[in-house]
C-alpha cells in the first residue's frame, strides 16, 4: 500500500487548516491554474502540468516534488508532474535541503553524482512512484507530442516565454526567487519560505480539484 510520509501528510494537513493564511491576493492564481486543471479534466485525458522557470533549478522542481506527492494524497491519479527551464542548470543544494526539511526523502542517483547537473531520486512516500529531479529545458522535459499545461513558476520565464511549444494552455503560478540570499545567513529561511508557501497553494489547488 502506498502512503505519503507522515511528516508529509501532517504538513498536508496543516495547509488544509491554515488556508486563510495564502493572501487574497494570491486567490486568483490558485482559481486560474484550478481552471486549467479542470477544463482538461473535462476531456478525460490525463492532466499534465509542467512547471517551468528560467533554470530548473529552484521553484520548479520544489513545485514539481510538491504537486506529484499531492495528486498522491488526494488520490487524483490522473495528474503527472513534471518540470522545465528556459536554460539547463543544476537542482540547486538549497532547494533540495528545503525539501528535505520538510520530508522529502532526497537522494543522489549514484553516490558519485557531483557533476554539473546531477540527478536526484526523490520520494514522498512508501512505496509511491519516485521522481526523478535534474535541471533540463522545457523541451527536454516531457515528450513534445503530448500536450501539458505550463505552469511559470517565476516571472521572468512567464514574461520571456509568451509561447511555449506543446502547451495547451499556461498559468501564471509565480513566487518570489530565493536565490538573491544565496551564501547568507538568510538562505536557509528563504528556501524553506518559498517551499513551504509553494506546498500550501498548491495544496490548495489539489483540494479544489
Amino acid at each position: 500500500m502506498s502512503r505519503i510520509y507522515p511528516v508529509i501528510d501532517q504538513l498536508i494537513d496543516q495547509f488544509l487548516e491554515e488556508e486563510d493564511h495564502i493572501p487574497q491576493s494570491r486567490q486568483h492564481i490558485i482559481e486560474d491554474l484550478v481552471k486549467n486543471i479542470r477544463d482538461v479534466q473535462k476531456s478525460k485525458e490525463p492532466v499534465r502540468l509542467n512547471f517551468i522557470c528560467t533554470h530548473n533549478s529552484r521553484r520548479s522542481q520544489m513545485a514539481q516534488i510538491w504537486a506529484h506527492a499531492l495528486a498522491h494524497s488526494f488520490q487524483i491519479p490522473s495528474v503527472e508532474c513534471y518540470s522545465g527551464g528556459t536554460e539547463v542548470t543544476a537542482f540547486h543544494p538549497n532547494a533540495i535541503r528545503a525539501m528535505k526539511t520538510l520530508g522529502f526523502q532526497i537522494t543522489p542517483e549514484t553516490p558519485s553524482s557531483n557533476g554539473p547537473n546531477p540527478r536526484w531520486h526523490v520520494s514522498a512516500g512508501s512505496n509511491l512512484t519516485e521522481l526523478v529531479c535534474y535541471s533540463k529545458k522545457i523541451e527536454d522535459s516531457i515528450d513534445q507530442s503530448l500536450p501539458f499545461i505550463a505552469v511559470m513558476t517565476c516571472s521572468d520565464a512567464d514574461q520571456n516565454c509568451p509561447v511555449v511549444p506543446g502547451a495547451q494552455s499556461r498559468a501564471a503560478f509565480t513566487f518570489e526567487d530565493p536565490k538573491s540570499t544565496d551564501g547568507t545567513d538568510k538562505e536557509q529561511q528563504a528556501y524553506l519560505k518559498t517551499a513551504v508557501g509553494i506546498g500550501r497553494e498548491l495544496t490548495s489547488v489539489f483540494k479544489s480539484l
